[in-house]
């Protein structure tokens, strides 16, 4: 099993203990200037305190793993407003919110932005903007994210 797929299957039996899932890891860098980061998700969100309590945590477990002998970043985090998706899971998550998905198939770039109306194992479907449907295979996914919109609040004595 590669690094990235043992450390997945510790901290996510970890996590599910607490009630919490494992929503991303990645490893950047290597040596010295590795950084390992985790992004914890639960029913109605973590806090910074969660946040803090898990990263003593995790820490603890990976300074007892084989694979990461040199020292390494820790970084600990929730998904936020805007998160990118990289999973099938993140895009089950984020149906009926807003997304931005660009996607390269057989040399065509397609650039959607709407409301992710479904998701399944293999691609999700967009609603764009001016009405059209796209149905996106992951495999074809340059980068996608969720969309936070600010509303402008009405000016005082406005409605």
């Amino acid at each position: 099993m590669a690094p990235i797929d043992t450390l997945w299957d510790r901290i996510e039996r970890w996590l599910a203990a607490e009630d919490l899932e494992l929503d991303d890891l990645e490893l950047k860098g290597s040596g010295r200037g590795l950084t390992v980061r985790v992004v914890v998700d639960g029913d109605g969100g973590v806090d910074l305190d969660r946040i803090t309590e898990l990263s003593r945590g995790i820490s603890r477990m990976l300074d007892d793993e084989p694979d990461l002998d040199d020292s390494y970043r820790l970084e600990v985090s929730s998904p936020g407003l805007e998160r990118r998706l990289r999973r099938p899971r993140h895009y089950e998550k984020a149906i009926g919110r807003e997304v931005a998905v660009k996607a390269r198939s057989e040399g065509v770039t397609i650039a959607a932005k709407g409301l992710l109306k479904a998701a399944d194992g293999e691609a999700a479907s967009i609603e764009a903007e001016d009405g059209s449907t796209h149905r996106i295979r992951y495999e074809d996914v340059v980068s996608a994210r969720t969309v936070f919109r600010w509303e402008k609040s009405p000016k005082p004595g406005k409605k």
